[in-house]
């Protein structure tokens, strides 16, 4: 009997030492598939990005137009740490930054309400659809000049090109969302007693939230592209430094090094934001509805 005991606790302890090793041998396994993934993933971007940078570089090596027209990539990294060792662009980052999610949760907080009120009420959609679709189509630089002349040289002016530029794309897209909801989940909300704001927040905007989210990055977009041409055309010293005043100095002197620098800071940020932001929320969102192939 005590021999059959040890040799059964033997054939235990065998078994959860080759379990652990599965374990760890599957742990070991993973990681390397994940780091396998990210890097399959990463290579094309990095590959893209030397293409440029070596097409770039053979043209100025070429000198197909003088340095002052097309710097070299060393020229353009020589401005940017020049400028960084000068405090410029980081505070021109942050106020970017700053001021755009400023705009668009202003955006978000306007475009919300106004794009449920037109997809529930026939009259609003009759007069405001259009209008909405206008405004999205309109150039927000266009609104640049009128703004100045409404507020001045101020951070409103700014605010309020955002929210043209951005607004009418939430609005549009939770109101395409909406009117994709499949009718039987609006009838299974009458039928559970629900009805006005309480169908709205439990079965509408969870139905619509996909559409919603597509009208959210493009309203991002359209509130970046805004800001940008805000920045541009707005310059004073009360605003403070931006991307897009950072630009416009170039502009000023001439420095093709400094302008193509603030260009790739304008692209590099909206990148990261989206990457950083809009990207976790949107796999998060499809992953739930079943919609995500990795």
């Amino acid at each position: 009997m005590p021999a059959d005991f040890e040799v059964q606790e033997v054939d235990d302890l065998a078994t959860l030492e080759s379990g652990l090793d599965a374990l760890e041998s599957s742990g070991e396994q993973e990681k390397r598939f994940t780091l396998k993934r990210v890097v399959l993933k990463s290579s094309p971007v990095f590959i893209a990005i030397a293409v440029v940078l070596g097409i770039w570089q053979l043209l100025f090596a070429l000198k197909v137009k003088p340095d002052y027209v097309i710097p070299s990539p060393q020229m353009v990294w020589n401005s940017f740490t020049a400028q960084w060792k000068l405090g410029m662009v980081w505070p021109a980052v942050q106020n970017s930054i700053t001021r755009g999610f400023i705009g668009f949760a202003l955006s978000i907080a306007i475009a919300t309400p106004l794009g449920i009120l037109v997809s529930q009420v026939k009259f609003a959609r009759l007069a405001l659809r259009p209008v909405l679709t206008g405004l999205q189509q309109l150039p927000s630089v266009a609104w640049v000049p009128a703004a100045i002349i409404w507020f001045g040289l101020s951070p409103s002016t700014i605010y309020c090109v955002v929210i043209l530029g951005a607004a009418p794309s939430i609005a549009n897209g939770l109101v395409a969302g909406i009117d994709q909801i499949p009718p039987l989940y609006l009838r299974a909300a009458k039928v559970l007693g629900l009805s006005g704001f309480s169908s709205i927040r439990q079965v509408v905007l969870p139905a619509a939230f996909p559409n919603y989210l597509a009208g959210l990055e493009q309203g991002w977009a359209f509130a970046w592209r805004s800001l940008m041409a805000a920045e541009l055309i707005a310059v004073s010293p009360e605003l403070g430094a931006g991307l897009g005043q950072l630009l416009e100095v170039g502009r000023t002197l001439g420095d093709m090094s400094l302008i193509v620098m603030s260009i790739f800071l304008i692209l590099i940020t909206g990148i990261c934001v989206e990457r950083l932001f809009f990207a976790p929320i949107r796999r998060r969102v499809f992953r739930a509805r079943g919609l995500l192939v990795e």
